[in-house]
């Protein structure tokens, strides 16, 4: 990775490192402080925003019966029309929903590959999304019925495999290739739990379980989004020192070490932050695969940051549940696809190609 080059600003106050700002930044100050700003990050922003923004008005427009863009605003203002029933009772609930599980899949995925350093540590592929799946199949295969209490499972389950996966992986410090190897070997494990546990119970428990596991926002609604949406608000201050944290784990060892980091300590916090996003997400509409894969990977590229950028990792994961679910609603009408096949579809040629990219790079190396 090449050194930023650093430039002058007159605006700056005077000092040796303070009056030096990184090429493509913009210094914002307010009174005695400055703050640096990525422009380009801040162009994807505006404009995942601006999609984000579209998406949202298709898919609320968009369904058995067509409502115009209009009185879907109408309907988001609190104006009345008679879509009020369409729009706000049926739609908004399940786009809330798809939302929220978005972004904190976005999010998840990428405090977890920078922590890793590999664009392959997602959450689906290192376990964590296999043993929220595994706990909350336990819940279903037992006896809980309701759809409140799946994301408290998967936390639990989210946890409980990413405790192993990093105690397992810890060898006097955390090495990326041996974080993914021994996730996925957990991922195949949990699994198989998970297979063995359908195998122990009725049909119809099975039936239910197998339509959550495909990643489905169907039949999602308010019950799923209240929730979602307090322990989204609950983990904010958390993301927000996982955005200023991130910038230290992103550092080398030894230079992280002679500023006084303690790496450890910081990697294990984003790592948490990252699994209880997933699990929460999870437990509100099932493993939705590949997006922790695929959001945070889009959303460097389109900025062109060294690090992977939280706030376009969030949007682009809506953006990618959202318009997942409005095609898998409409693709094959009046028949639903799950959002997680839809998902799958595109996030499984691009693992295929990421690994094989990593070869190529390996033999060249």
């Amino acid at each position: 990775m090449s050194t930023p080059t650093l430039t002058k600003d007159p605006n700056l106050a005077k000092g040796p490192a303070r009056g030096m700002r990184p090429a493509g930044y913009t210094v914002l100050r307010a009174g005695r402080g400055a703050l640096l700003l990525h422009r380009r990050s801040a162009v994807v922003v505006a404009i995942l925003s601006v999609v984000l923004a579209a998406v949202v008005v298709v898919y609320l427009s968009v369904g058995e019966s067509t409502v115009p863009p209009a009185e879907v605003l109408k309907v988001l203002l609190g104006q009345e029309t008679p879509h009020q029933l369409v729009v706000g009772e049926l739609r908004l609930p399940r786009l809330t929903v798809g939302l929220l599980v978005g972004l904190a899949f976005g999010v998840a995925g990428a405090l977890i590959q920078t922590v890793a350093r590999n664009p392959l540590a997602s959450p689906d592929i290192i376990g964590i999304s296999q043993g929220a799946t595994a706990v909350t199949v336990a819940g279903l295969v037992y006896g809980v019925t309701s759809f409140t209490l799946l994301p408290y499972f998967s936390v639990a389950g989210g946890l409980l495999a990413a405790a192993l996966v990093y105690l397992f992986a810890w060898r006097g410090g955390l090495h990326a290739t041996r974080f993914v190897l021994i996730g996925i070997g957990f991922a195949v494990v949990l699994r198989s739990v998970t297979s063995l546990l359908l195998t122990k119970t009725d049909h119809v428990v099975a039936a239910q379980a197998q339509i959550w596991m495909t990643g489905s926002l169907n039949g999602r609604g308010w019950e799923e989004a209240r929730p979602l949406s307090w322990a989204l608000l609950v983990l904010l201050p958390a993301v927000v020192w996982a955005a200023y944290a991130q910038r230290s784990v992103s550092l080398d060892d030894d230079t992280a070490t002679a500023l006084g980091i303690r790496l450890g300590r910081t990697r294990a916090g984003l790592v948490l932050v990252g699994v209880v996003l997933a699990s929460i997400a999870t437990g509100a509409a099932g493993p939705v695969d590949f997006v922790a894969l695929l959001a945070p990977q889009i959303a460097r590229r389109l900025t062109r940051t060294a690090q992977i950028p939280l706030l376009s990792s969030a949007l682009m994961g809506a953006v990618i549940v959202v318009l997942g679910d409005l095609i898998g609603r409409r693709m094959l009408a009046p028949t639903e696809l799950p959002v997680g096949v839809l998902t799958a579809a595109v996030g499984a040629p691009y693992l295929i190609w990421l690994l094989i990219r990593g070869r190529a790079s390996g033999r060249t190396s």
